[in-house]
């Protein structure tokens, strides 16, 4: 695992080589955290923890981010106090060409179809 953060606040993500299919599949399986992917593709750069307002407890949206960073879909890394998230797209892309694209293509349709984004 390889480590980002400011001295003394480290957290762990998995080299490249570590992400698994089904760890990554499973991390999307969860519709908050589907959700938070979903933010993160649309966005152009990093984004805080404190900038979603999902609908669970701060620390069940720590224990969603937890899997989602050690799954190896997105990368945290602390910038002063702020802890920001970013997609590890190219990662992604590059291990399972397509899946990305496919996955949030469903959900935006899913979304459309049924207006539940959780």
């Amino acid at each position: 695992m390889t480590e980002t953060a400011a001295p003394g606040r480290v957290l762990p993500h998995p080299d490249r080589t570590e992400i698994r299919l089904e760890g990554v599949l499973h991390a999307l399986s969860d519709p908050v955290r589907l959700r938070i992917v979903r933010e993160l593709a649309r966005a152009a750069d990093e984004l805080s923890c404190s900038r979603f307002d999902l609908p669970v407890t701060k620390s069940t949206t720590t224990h969603h981010f937890r899997v989602l960073r050690e799954s190896g879909v997105i990368r945290q890394c602390y910038r002063g106090t702020a802890k920001l998230s970013g997609l590890r797209r190219d990662d992604l892309d590059d291990l399972f060409p397509g899946l990305l694209d496919a996955l949030l293509t469903a959900a935006d349709g899913q979304y459309a179809r049924l207006g539940d984004d959780v």
